[in-house]
């Protein structure tokens, strides 16, 4: 994701950015319609495993045609005399990012602890140090959510927590706790990603009359609406209703991830754009793993037997 948005920062002008932001959503929509229902199928007649093998050969093609592409991508400006030596940046980086993996790690790794001491202690210890090397990893004010790149680089992990929260347990709730086919599932996602590409292009085409501002303000509103419309399901309500109620935050996806992918590349210069690209990156993993966990840890301690378990 880093080197897409670096190509189109420093190969497109502001004006057709947004676009190409699109674009790239829009590149999701024909695996997003086919991938599950296909997915579904090869896992029914051959077995799970060879969903990931059939990739393989897909993998193999774009990659040559990007390779090829990228070469054509110009070189940023050198850096003015006097600055850091490059290679002593990148092994500070290196060791910054092995920091955050390993505090992120052992987090997630004991929010599945059935000991409260031991969850609490292994939390603090992974919270300790994932957040200094998150802080020297992404640009100064992020935590404080100063305004600009750094507010957008800490919005972007925000955001991914609260979406993949849920959407990583939707299948979960489908099939193992209402007991409905593989199908539902797939439709589900599929309309979920053709939203997420409607509200990108729908963002693309407005954001510079409306500001970025209000599209992430409208997204995690999008949120919040169809989670709450979503919870009816887990109570009894008919499984089909998520077919609508999820895409509401998929559309409220695509207002935002794009917009404050936006606010980056402009808030920037060239030579920037790829630091701060890669902390735009660290911030959606981050979310997407620590939101994935968080609600895991609590459907595991929901789920699981005996007096331990909550219910």
């Amino acid at each position: 994701a880093p080197t897409a948005y670096v190509t189109i920062g420093r190969c497109l002008p502001e004006r057709l950015q947004p676009r190409m932001l699109a674009m790239l959503s829009t590149a999701w929509v024909v695996p997003g319609i086919l991938g599950p229902s296909l997915a579904a199928v090869v896992g029914e007649l051959a077995g799970w495993r060879w969903v990931f093998l059939g990739l393989i050969p897909l993998l193999a093609v774009a990659g040559g045609l990007a390779l090829n592409a990228l070469r054509h991508v110009p070189a940023a400006a050198r850096p003015a005399a006097g600055d850091e030596p490059r290679s002593r940046g990148d092994l500070r980086r290196l060791g910054a990012a092995l920091a955050a993996a390993a505090g992120a790690g052992l987090l997630v790794d004991r929010l599945g602890a059935v000991d409260p001491l031991v969850l609490v202690a292994g939390a603090v210890l992974g919270i300790a140090i994932l957040l200094p090397a998150y802080r020297w990893l992404t640009p100064p004010g992020t935590l404080r959510l100063a305004e600009g790149v750094p507010a957008a680089v800490f919005l972007r992990g925000l955001m991914t927590f609260s979406f993949f929260a849920a959407d990583a347990y939707i299948a979960l709730l489908l099939q193992t706790w209402r007991g409905t086919p593989l199908a539902l599932t797939g439709v589900v996602f599929t309309v979920t990603t053709i939203a997420w590409t409607l509200g990108t292009w729908l963002q693309a085409r407005r954001i510079d009359h409306f500001g970025p501002r209000r599209f992430v303000a409208l997204g995690f509103a999008c949120i919040a609406v169809g989670g709450l419309l979503t919870l009816p399901v887990v109570a009894g309500a008919p499984p089909e209703l998520t077919i609508v109620t999820w895409a509401i935050p998929g559309i409220g996806m695509g207002f935002m991830f794009s917009a404050v992918t936006l606010v980056v590349l402009r808030g920037v210069e060239e030579t920037e754009q790829g630091s701060a690209s890669s902390s735009l990156q660290l911030s959606d993993i981050l979310g997407t793993v620590l939101g994935t966990w968080v609600a895991g840890a609590f459907i595991a301690a929901g789920t699981r037997p005996g007096p331990e378990g909550l219910g």
